[in-house]
């Protein structure tokens, strides 16, 4: 039975709020509670970052664990542990005095064992007559019983932090493989878009992201990167739902060409025609996507128009809309041609139409006159942009192939006329 607890460090050594704080844990703890040490012990292996204690601290905390002689920890039972040294040290694999020393502090600042140092600061047990022990000084571990249960709760949340991260290391994993290759396809396969840009973008967030990552790091760098992700995916399905579009509109005047069986003289057969073509323009539009083009692919399609803009870029809508007015006074288009178009159309699409027009002016003789027109058929609901930016694209693309030799042939809108050009 002790008779003295010990509660202060000898010699130099000063006594702190937090040493007070663990000796007041350990008294409160219940007196039947037991705890299998080894259990414990792999709690706080688990949960080491989180309490504090280095590898070597608790490779000694271990060799403590080892001196007491069961595997169960007891409350009220004797937890005062008292090795030399050079005990100490040969079960700590050889661990130098000054180390020892350095991480046994470590576990009584982290609240793992607590000092009960003699007068002379050494550690013995004083026995009874019947050889129980009546007074031990060391190392008590009664933290270790007391605080069992918060062990465990920590290395609980801390398995599943580790998780977490995992998780969200493979989902970065994935995210940068669908980048990366969706970037490669749509320079392959031709797709107009700011490709330079999305590489650019990827690589900023790489050189953001540390070989050793926190998981509020790889969480940022996850957002920005699913992001651009979810931007490059849709530039890829706008092209190719543009192309199917085209196909099924070029598919339907065909079709309704073709579908007419009585012979007709040759000037019943334009008229024909020319009655169809607007039909079927009218009802194309209305299979064409509702919303308005990517300012990307518009941008690829009329790249002339950036050299209009302030700077020379065109980064928003905003920057789009301001240097249609100023192509709208460099085409000759007058306001109110300008401003009938953008209610007809939209502002959205009436700078896409200027855009548009900018760079086939050498084809348009009459700029303001074919904007009226385009504003009159916005107004019977018989006008996309869509096929104008697609059919312009289109010949770009051709004439990559095609190197200097220019276009052969151009492309016709769903109404049947040149997409950008005279009527």
């Amino acid at each position: 039975m002790h008779t003295h607890m010990p509660t202060t460090p000898f010699g130099r050594r000063s006594m702190s709020l937090g040493l007070l704080a663990s000796q007041v844990t350990a008294q409160a703890v219940a007196s039947d509670v037991v705890v299998h040490k080894w259990k414990v012990f792999q709690h706080i292996r688990e949960a080491r970052e989180a309490i504090g204690a280095t590898d070597r601290a608790l490779a000694i905390l271990s060799a403590l664990l080892s001196f007491h002689q069961e595997t169960t920890m007891c409350a009220d039972g004797d937890l005062v542990v008292f090795p030399s040294n050079a005990q100490l040290s040969d079960r700590a694999n050889g661990m130098s005095p000054a180390t020892l020393r350095r991480h046994i502090a470590v576990l009584v600042h982290c609240g793992l064992i607590i000092r009960r140092d003699s007068p002379n600061g050494k550690r013995f047990a004083r026995k009874g007559p019947a050889g129980e022990i009546e007074q031990a000084y060391g190392f008590d571990l009664a933290p270790i019983v007391a605080r069992a249960d918060e062990f465990k709760r920590l290395a609980e949340t801390t398995q599943a932090e580790k998780k977490a991260l995992r998780v969200l290391r493979e989902r970065l994993t994935i995210a940068r493989r669908d980048v990366v290759k969706m970037i490669a396809a749509g320079i392959e396969e031709g797709v107009p878009g700011d490709w330079r840009g999305y590489r650019m973008a990827y690589q900023d967030l790489m050189d953001r992201l540390p070989r050793s990552a926190s998981k509020v790091t790889v969480e940022i760098i996850l957002t920005e990167l699913s992001e651009l992700r979810a931007l490059v995916h849709k530039t890829l399905e706008d092209f190719i739902k543009s192309q199917n579009s085209n196909a099924n509109e070029s598919h339907n005047e065909r079709h309704k060409q073709n579908s007419n069986p009585d012979s007709k003289t040759e000037s019943e057969q334009s008229h024909a025609k020319k009655e169809e073509g607007e039909a079927s323009g009218s009802n194309n539009v209305r299979t064409l996507p509702q919303r308005e083009l990517p300012l990307n692919i518009i941008l690829d399609a009329c790249p002339e128009i950036r050299g209009l803009a302030a700077g020379g870029e065109i980064r928003t809508w905003r920057d789009l809309l301001a240097t249609a007015q100023l192509a709208r006074a460099y085409l000759g288009i007058s306001p109110s041609a300008y401003q009938d178009a953008c209610t007809a159309m939209g502002e959205g699409q009436a700078a896409t139409v200027i855009a548009a027009i900018l760079q086939r002016t050498e084809h348009i003789s009459c700029p303001g006159g074919y904007l009226r027109s385009l504003t009159q058929r916005a107004q019977e609901s018989k006008f996309s942009t869509w096929p104008m930016v697609m059919a312009l694209l289109r010949a770009k693309l051709e004439q990559q192939r095609d190197g200097a030799g220019g276009v052969h042939g151009r492309s016709s809108s769903a109404d049947g006329t040149d997409p950008v050009g005279n009527r």
